[in-house]
């Protein structure tokens, strides 16, 4: 009686068992559900490329301090802008300076064809 007792007993646990896994798989598996699931793993995977990204600009952060202290641009040099660059193009044409340049060719020497870039 007992042993009789026993495995109806075991066997209802085991089919409440079973029918509660599979009633579970069931409603993973609603489109509802898969939606839901696949919307937090684009959040997580969003997080890790956040972390990833936030990690490659701080490693990148530390190796551009490293490079600026080892070719010394961190020191403090109190230096003044250069003075503005003349150009050949817009000196004067009295300026004495003008008729020493040897690079200057005159306008009127120089003919331009536009065939001969070809």
């Amino acid at each position: 009686m007992f042993r009789r007792t026993f495995w109806f007993t075991a066997g209802a646990a085991a089919g409440v068992w079973a029918t509660t896994k599979v009633n579970r798989k069931l409603r993973q598996l609603t489109p509802e559900s898969l939606a839901a699931q696949a919307a937090n793993k684009a959040i997580d995977a969003g997080h890790r490329l956040k972390d990833f990204a936030l990690d490659v600009r701080d490693g990148m952060l530390q190796r551009e301090a490293e490079l600026d202290e080892v070719l010394g641009l961190n020191a403090s040099v109190d230096r003044e802008l250069p003075g503005p660059r003349r150009r050949a193009a817009i000196e004067n044409r009295n300026s004495p300076d003008y008729s020493k340049n040897p690079t200057y060719v005159e306008r009127s020497t120089y003919t331009y064809n536009r065939n001969e870039d070809h």
